[in-house]
């Protein structure tokens, strides 16, 4: 069994431990099309209860600075080094890699909120660099508050993994029912602790070797020899959009131009394109033929799925493009029997994998923090998110009613063309 840790700032730690795959993959795109671009990200707790509660301010600032001054090891860079395309091609080139190897990354500002009393945390710095604290932050987050929470509690580490366990054993019993589902593990941000979620890759990896397809955290992609998954975040649109609101002034060009370096840097290795960082129905408005085409699929993460999955297949089907030859990756909030209902109802339509976080990587028995670090600014913009869960929007509110009427122009222009208004 995975040894049982608590945060510590002394604590032994891989940079890598505490990141999603798509950190890499788009600090690469990043560092090569906007080296200069300055980025704000900033934690924002979206349940009730005080993060402050159970996090020292002191503690998380002496770990970030034990962070800091480690960056990433030899090891970590040899592992990013060798990893391949499907072409046999270096996924990360030598100018990312030095970067990697020689980055500092940039200070975080730790403190209280007067107004909240809760936590306030943000950082800022070249884009390339700062993207990459946005999931070290939240698991250390997280896990000093639940080390912090089980001894307030009286409780035992040993009792809570052993709880974690339980229900964790329950879950592995019912996929194994149903090696029809292939999911991967996204489970690094709200993670209940590093070793808890090491421990929960490693069954999946041992336990589920039909329906386990990877993780996102290239720590234990490494550590197991498994697939890292990643592609690209809401940030990634999002400060583009940014970038080009300060530019033209037409902030929702960005979404196009993004999803054209992507493309030219990856291929159709890693394309699949996340559908709701402006709305889907823009998305969807925005997703000319021809990347329909050469994307292998979408990424669904608010708004009804199953809604979402019969407007996936509608949109192929009415450009004649077969369905079954590409995916959908379900990543909101999946838990076990939502992940059956899916299978359920797409199997045989469209490829389904699903990318499963905190009901496999924080269900402790514990109450369970909802909290995110997003892109809040790119130099002097603020940056917009447009969920399909009107509650997920995130930008100040006459920015997010610009980018709002911008969307519905280009749908209603995308409905109209459709029905032959144009020619």
């Amino acid at each position: 069994m995975t040894e049982l840790l608590t945060i510590t700032p002394e604590r032994p730690f891989n940079l890598s431990e505490g990141l999603d795959f798509y950190k890499p993959t788009m600090g690469q795109v990043a560092l090569e099309n906007y080296p200069d671009a300055e980025v704000t990200f900033t934690m924002k707790n979206r349940s009730e209860r005080l993060l402050s509660e159970f996090v020292s301010v002191d503690e998380l600032n002496a770990r970030f600075e034990a962070i800091r001054d480690q960056g990433f090891t030899p090891e970590e860079i040899a592992y990013y080094a060798g990893l391949t395309a499907q072409d046999g091609s270096a996924r990360f080139d030598a100018p990312y890699l030095d970067f990697l190897a020689d980055l500092r990354l940039p200070p975080v500002n730790v403190g209280i909120n007067p107004e909240t009393k809760d936590l306030a945390i943000s950082t800022t710095g070249p884009w390339a660099a700062v993207s990459l604290w946005e999931t070290v932050v939240m698991s250390e987050v997280n896990e000093q508050y639940y080390a912090n929470l089980i001894e307030a509690r009286g409780l035992s580490m040993e009792e809570v993994w052993a709880e974690g366990d339980r229900r964790l054993d329950e879950k592995i019993a019912r996929l194994k029912e149903r090696p029809d589902i292939k999911f991967a593990d996204f489970g690094t941000r709200r993670r209940f602790s590093a070793p808890w979620h090491q421990h929960v890759v490693e069954r999946f990896a041992t336990e589920l070797p039909d329906n386990f397809v990877g993780t996102s955290n290239p720590y234990y992609a490494h550590k197991f020899g498994l697939k890292p998954i990643g592609t690209y975040a809401h940030e990634m649109p999002m400060v583009y959009a940014a970038i080009e609101d300060a530019k033209s002034g037409q902030p929702l060009l960005g979404h196009r131009k993004m999803m054209e370096d992507w493309f030219d840097r990856y291929g159709p290795d890693l394309s699949i394109g996340l559908t709701d960082t402006f709305g889907s129905d823009f998305f969807f408005a925005d997703f000319s033929e021809k990347n329909a085409r050469r994307w292998n699929g979408l990424r669904h993460d608010s708004g009804n799925p199953i809604d979402f999955g019969e407007k996936t297949i509608d949109f192929y089907i009415d450009n004649d493009i077969d369905p079954g030859k590409k995916t959908i990756v379900f990543s909101d909030g999946l838990n076990v029997d939502k992940m059956i209902i899916l299978a359920d109802q797409f199997n045989g339509r469209i490829n389904v994998l699903d990318g499963v976080g905190t009901d496999f990587t924080n269900d402790m028995g514990l109450p369970v923090n909802n909290f995110v670090m997003k892109a809040t600014h790119a130099g002097e913009k603020d940056t917009v998110k447009i969920s399909d869960d009107e509650g997920k929007h995130t930008g100040p509110i006459d920015i997010v009613k610009r980018y709002q009427t911008d969307a519905a122009r280009v749908v209603m222009l995308a409905e109209a063309m459709k029905d032959g208004a144009y020619v």
